[in-house]
């Protein structure tokens, strides 16, 4: 009989993978984590925005995520020429206008009105941004 012998290269580049894909969802969950606190935190800042739970809390990030990767996506070039215009200022009104999108698209988290809404984007991203600079 035969017996096979293992490639060392071809075992070390299977471990390899297997870590670089569970470390890759491992910052998928730290950043998807970091985001949940920084809404709840927001929430307890800002009057006007609530989170009604811990699924709320867990989900909205997710829909956040999603919004902007989709229609703030298409919000963000098609105004573009305002963007340039206000040195920028204008993507914290797009980033309120997508906090606001998913807010109505999310059960027992809320948001009252704009003004809350882009306040509340502004604090959500500060917080977010020391978040993550402690833990990665």
């Amino acid at each position: 009989m035969e017996s096979r012998k293992s490639d060392p290269k071809k075992l070390f580049e299977t471990i390899r993978s297997c870590v670089m894909a569970l470390v890759t969802v491992l910052n998928l969950l730290i950043h998807w984590a970091i985001s949940a606190i920084s809404l709840v935190v927001v929430a307890h800042l800002i009057p006007g925005i609530r989170v009604e739970g811990i699924g709320p809390a867990l989900i909205a990030p997710l829909v956040i995520g999603l919004v902007n990767a989709t229609v703030g996506f298409i919000f963000k070039i098609v105004t573009f020429p305002i963007t340039i215009l206000t040195l920028g200022i204008f993507l914290l009104v797009v980033n309120a206008m997508m906090l606001m999108l998913a807010a109505y698209l999310v059960p027992g988290f809320a948001v009252d009105g704009f003004w809350s809404a882009f306040f509340g984007a502004i604090v959500m991203s500060i917080i977010s941004m020391i978040l993550r600079s402690l833990l990665t």
